[in-house]
């Protein structure tokens, strides 16, 4: 693991250093440690990184959006996500709840 400047540490010494550096901060463990020193050399950064999650959506909803195409295969997608109760991030502007 690299620390401050280019020497080399073990977690044990990373966590003894930080507890002495920040003795206000909760504890760190080697554990911890490992994951940001993982998330650092895969990502390039430790920035909290926001969750992927799915949206939950209704069957019924679901059904309604593939009947909607299926009567009119040509139905641009905003205007299916207007019609319909799903509301994404990508179009807050075009969004109504029902």
């Amino acid at each position: 693991m690299i620390g401050y400047g280019d020497r080399a540490r073990t977690q044990c010494e990373v966590v003894r250093l930080f507890r002495e550096t920040h003795p206000d901060l909760p504890p760190l463990n080697e554990s911890t440690i490992s994951k940001i020193e993982a998330q650092y050399r895969e990502m390039g950064h430790v920035r909290k990184v926001p969750s992927k999650r799915q949206a939950v959506v209704a069957d019924d909803t679901k059904l309604n959006l593939l009947l909607a195409l299926e009567e009119n295969p040509i139905t641009p997608a905003r205007q299916l996500a207007r019609d319909s109760p799903i509301c994404t991030s990508m179009q807050p502007p075009f969004c109504f709840e029902k």
